[in-house]
């Protein structure tokens, strides 16, 4: 029995990319993380606030920024959303394009369930330079992460995970594009 340790879910990613003290994971699914395991093993994390402060990167977040994006384009110009690509994936995946529409669907809608609407927009991305400008910002906020963890402990080599890595290859360029030269990525 005392040989048992529990550990959580991020530690885990992180000792199935790393062995203590060897790199950063920046992990990213509905939210979105970065860690470092020391040669202590103690666990060292950037972001990962959740979804209502922040976890930005994440599916959750993609999905808030785009319904974000067209609700105040909308406001702008009614109708706006009939020309756009981003505005018509969104609002098929989400079930109608009025407001009450996109209300039920963020807030009576889990966590999970808003955070898949990252699919939508990636769907579109090719298309629509709006949805492509949101994933582009996705990899940036989560080459944040990175860089706060190398000021903090130095030039690691580093691990995109999560599904967000597949989700479209948008964001793993714009990461990979804002980490310091001299970053290797794994």
């Amino acid at each position: 029995l005392e040989h048992i340790r529990a550990n959580n879910d991020i530690e885990i990613a992180y000792y199935n990319a790393f062995d203590a003290g060897a790199g950063y994971l920046i992990y990213a699914g509905t939210g979105s993380i970065g860690a470092f395991i020391d040669h202590e093993q103690q666990l060292h994390r950037v972001g990962g606030h959740g979804y209502i402060l922040d976890d930005a990167g994440g599916g959750y977040w993609i999905a808030r920024e785009a319904l974000k994006h067209i609700w105040r384009r909308e406001d702008e110009q009614p109708g706006w959303w009939q020309q756009s690509i981003l505005a018509q994936s969104v609002f098929e995946h989400i079930g109608g394009s009025d407001w009450a529409s996109s209300r039920q669907f963020l807030y009576q809608g889990s966590r999970g369930q808003v955070g898949r609407l990252a699919l939508a927009v990636a769907a579109c991305a090719d298309e629509d330079r709006d949805a492509a400008g949101i994933l582009t910002r996705a990899g940036i906020e989560l080459a944040r992460l990175a860089e706060l963890l190398t000021r903090r402990f130095g030039l690691r080599e580093l691990a995109l995970a999560g599904r967000i890595r597949e989700l479209h290859p948008i964001i793993a360029h714009s990461f990979e594009q804002h980490l310091p030269a001299e970053t290797v990525v794994h």
